[in-house]
């Protein structure tokens, strides 16, 4: 699933302050919403954090582990076809290849998502490409 995700990815940016943001767009045919609900398709939450996954290593052009979901906090709904903007901040403060990510999910202004995700690199501590 993790590469249908990273297809509905759009508007990839890195803002002056360092905030990673891009928008997503899952269509009616997504994968995810097979079986999720079938009379009224519901995008998973697990979808959004692939899709946190999949900014990250866009950003750092490396595969990367989630080792932890600290926080993940679901507001509201989100369905086919729904603009999804998502901006993602790292914590400076990493350790041995590890790293705090908090990322924040909206839809046409409102609050979807709050996550905070450990993840994790192998090799060399996170800095910016």
């Amino acid at each position: 699933m993790y590469k249908q995700v990273s297809a509905c990815m759009s508007d990839f940016k890195i803002s002056e302050d360092g905030k990673i943001c891009a928008k997503f767009i899952f269509p009616a045919d997504f994968i995810g919403f097979q079986g999720h609900f079938p009379d009224k398709p519901i995008l998973p939450g697990i979808c959004k954090i692939m899709a946190v996954k999949a900014m990250l290593q866009r950003y750092y052009n490396q595969k990367l582990s989630i080792s932890q979901i600290v926080t993940a906090k679901f507001f509201a709904p989100v369905a086919c076809g729904d603009e999804l903007l998502i901006e993602c901040r790292k914590n400076d403060r990493n350790l041995d290849g590890i790293c705090i990510v908090k990322a924040l999910v909206t839809c046409r202004g409102e609050k979807i998502s709050k996550l905070e995700l450990t993840i994790e690199k192998n090799g060399d501590d996170f800095a910016a490409p």
